[in-house]
């Protein structure tokens, strides 16, 4: 089970969170209502995951995203009040692995910090879609001189990972085992030199990889 913290400005929140995830066999290191405090109390405990709202006192969560960086170890999940594509969107080009609504249940929060645990981009059913379009949309193309040439399988694994699917998600719709499509996803990864899942489901969406 993960190890986490979790960061909300309100005292009741905080609370039912860090209830709920110690029942379903998480492990809360700390609890923090603003933003620097949290920033530091990220860079300092490094838990598995964070709990991260994106409307904090003082920094906002975005912010907070920003100042932790991609060399960060700790996978962030931001739970929001808004459903809005635009903080979707601007939460996950800050970094955030994974996006849900506040009227997530307690079962689905504790399964999304599993999967984001374990590497996982995890959203809100039924706002993934309407996110990657909007996001396709916003973002610039990038138009490189030279981009790395990935195989078709390649290429199906790398849009099954944009879609929020897990290695064991992959493995049945694609007849593999877990492992092999652990192993594409190392290999995709070395070629396009990305360091974590997170960064290949912005690569998949603004290249169109994610699509059907």
């Amino acid at each position: 089970m993960a190890t986490l913290v979790v960061v909300d400005d309100h005292p009741i929140w905080r609370e039912a969170i860090s209830r709920d995830l110690t029942g379903a066999g998480h492990r809360v290191l700390a609890v923090f209502g603003e933003g620097r405090a949290a920033l530091e109390g990220i860079r300092s405990l490094r838990p598995d995951v964070a709990i991260l709202d994106l409307q904090l006192p003082d920094l906002s969560g975005v912010a907070v995203l920003q100042g932790l960086g991609e060399d960060c170890p700790t996978a962030v999940l931001v739970l929001s009040a808004s459903g809005e594509s635009s903080d979707v969107l601007e939460a996950i080009k800050a970094g955030a692995r994974g996006y849900l609504v506040k009227s997530a249940s307690p079962a689905e929060l504790a399964e999304a910090v599993e999967r984001v645990a374990a590497g996982d981009a995890v959203f809100t059913p039924g706002l993934a879609g309407l996110v990657l379009g909007e996001y396709r949309r916003l973002a610039n193309a990038p138009e490189p001189e030279e981009r790395p040439r990935l195989s078709d399988r390649e290429t199906e694994v790398l849009r099954l990972v944009a879609k929020g699917l897990g290695y064991k998600e992959i493995a049945a719709r694609l007849t593999l085992s877990p492992r092999t499509v652990q192993n594409h996803v190392q290999h995709i990864l070395s070629k396009l030199q990305l360091h974590n899942r997170a960064q290949l489901v912005r690569y998949a969406i603004e290249q169109g990889i994610d699509g059907d």
